[in-house]
């Protein structure tokens, strides 16, 4: 295909994506309403359902703000070359692949935070501030900032310049070790993300309320599930929202709840919430979305070879020759469209699962708890209950806590 038709069809891409999210965004307002309706009313009351209800119409105003501005940008880079006016200039300075590509990406890498830090700011400090949710002071925001740059400069740099020193040596058999270091690089986070990476932004602590610890240690050994590691972290200090999670495979494995969870709930309601993720390891759910992420990883990286191969890819985007770094922005465009359809079906098997791990815990008696914990942390979250189903199907990968209560309560 001819470099001017590739442009287009990037353009048509871009554009068509922009539209789409547009469009669900715009069906998901039809579901709102300032009338408490009749299925919320068991978490709701009329004043706090109204509150939620603002909270959305909040949120979607800034994104609709934030979303045309980035696609004015981006549309703005593609038309004027703006892609390969960078490749050009940096080629004037630097010879070498790898130092080009990381100059590369560090450059857009740079201006994307520019950018977004005002959204972001924004976001925390006007929209979540107002609702109650944000606890973080501007020195933290803007220190985290800071350790996520720094974090982002040192993973990236080892990354790429190993991704693409084995381009340059290895040719067409290039995305399958690519591969094989991404699916590395996933399971070392899977294992070690709550003791390297956490630590840098929150303090992590052993359970020491022994009332909780002795019923959640009791449920475990009961269900034959071997748990070591109980850690509360203090997410407090940057929102109100609650939270627990898995983290980490084999010996390896922790879980973590946030001290806003244990201060809005019951210890019964905290053990059903823990039955949940016991549910989805039982179920091998972390295993079925770590083989998903591996799959996919495998045939994006195996279509992004064959991209590099093709001249004209690169071409598409104005630059005077093809190179990693150019040909990794084209592909990251035109693989959207699939990398859509692969996020849908993520999103479908994410909530069969959820679904198959509230199933658990109510094997053990715990439906009446575990429903208590799901309405109390909507409300607190000032969750939406009824998203459009279209919306809900692009971007939901838990159902939504009213699917969830009338399972668990057949």
């Amino acid at each position: 295909m001819s470099v001017e038709g590739l442009f287009f069809i990037i353009i048509a891409i871009v554009i068509c994506e922009f539209c789409l999210t547009k469009y669900l965004g715009y069906l998901n307002t039809k579901n709102w309403s300032d009338t408490l309706p009749d299925a919320a009313k068991d978490i709701y009351d009329q004043e706090k359902y109204q509150k939620s209800q603002k909270y959305e119409k909040a949120k979607y105003s800034f994104w609709q703000i934030q979303s045309i501005f980035s696609f004015v940008i981006m549309f703005g880079v593609l038309v004027f070359w703006g892609f390969g006016f960078l490749d050009s200039f940096l080629r004037g300075y630097i010879g070498s692949p790898i130092y080009l590509a990381l100059s590369f990406f560090a450059v857009i890498s740079l201006l994307q935070m520019i950018v977004g830090l005002p959204f972001s700011y924004y976001s925390t400090f006007v929209i979540e501030q107002k609702y109650g949710f944000n606890k973080m002071t501007k020195k933290l925001f803007f220190l985290d900032t800071l350790k996520w740059l720094a974090l982002s400069a040192i993973l990236g740099w080892a990354i790429l310049s190993l991704l693409v020193w084995i381009y340059s040596i290895l040719g067409s058999s290039f995305w399958l070790y690519g591969w094989g270091i991404m699916v590395g690089f996933m399971l070392f986070f899977m294992m070690f993300y709550s003791s390297l990476i956490v630590p840098l932004f929150n303090k992590q602590t052993p359970l020491e309320k022994w009332e909780l610890k002795t019923a959640i240690e009791k449920f475990a050994q009961k269900v034959g599930f071997q748990l070591d590691n109980i850690y509360v972290i203090d997410g407090s200090k940057r929102s109100s929202k609650a939270n627990a999670y898995f983290s980490g495979i084999g010996p390896k494995k922790r879980i973590v709840l946030f001290d806003t969870l244990i201060d809005d709930l019951t210890t019964d309601e905290l053990v059903a919430v823990l039955a949940h993720e016991i549910g989805h390891y039982k179920k091998k759910h972390t295993f079925q979305m770590l083989t998903f992420s591996i799959l996919q990883t495998g045939l994006m990286f195996y279509i992004f070879s064959l991209a590099l191969w093709v001249e004209n890819i690169s071409l598409a985007l104005w630059a005077t020759e093809s190179s990693f770094h150019i040909g990794a922005v084209a592909f990251g465009i035109l693989f959207t469209p699939l990398s859509m359809v692969l996020g849908m079906f993520g999103s479908v098997l994410s909530r069969k699962n959820e679904y198959e791990a509230d199933a658990y815990a109510k094997e053990f008696s715990r439906a009446s708890d575990l429903i208590e914990s799901l309405k109390k942390l909507s409300r607190n979250n000032l969750s939406n209950l009824l998203p459009h189903p279209a919306y809900e199907f692009f971007y939901y990968s838990h159902p939504t806590v009213l699917k969830r209560v009338a399972a668990l309560q057949k």
